[in-house]
């Protein structure tokens, strides 16, 4: 069973946005279900610090053994800053999707397009329905 928790924001593709302790920012990554579906995540383009994504816009992309897969901007917004621990541990995802496998951290450019994501609920019963 996948670990998916409250207080997130969801995508149907399987991205997470988690609020940080700066307003207007927030960190983003790919759900326990994704890299579960996944498999041993090998590699992780990101991109750079400033690059500006629009809503979902592919910013980069992870290689598992199993498959390649685009990772999408949940919501437009401005890099600030990657996770550069990956370069050195892409597996960090596997084993951390939540915590230390975030992917980047980004200034979002509206905070209202937060409300067209999934709640913990809503993206439970997503993947439900498709397993």
């Amino acid at each position: 069973m996948s670990e998916i928790p409250e207080g997130l924001k969801y995508t149907p593709q399987h991205e997470y946005i988690q609020d940080t302790d700066v307003e207007g920012e927030v960190l983003i990554g790919i759900t326990d279900y994704a890299q579960g579906e996944l498999g041993d995540v090998v590699y992780i383009e990101l991109p750079a610090p400033n690059d500006e994504f629009g809503n979902m816009e592919s910013f980069g992309m992870v290689e598992a053994v199993k498959t390649v897969s685009e990772l999408y901007c949940p919501v437009a917004g401005v890099v600030i800053e990657i996770n550069e621990a990956l370069e050195a541990d892409p597996a960090l995802v596997n084993t951390d999707p939540y915590g230390e496998g975030w992917m980047i951290r980004l200034q979002l450019k509206s905070d209202a397009e937060l409300d067209n994501l999934l709640s913990a609920d809503e993206y439970r019963s997503l993947i439900d329905e498709s397993d």
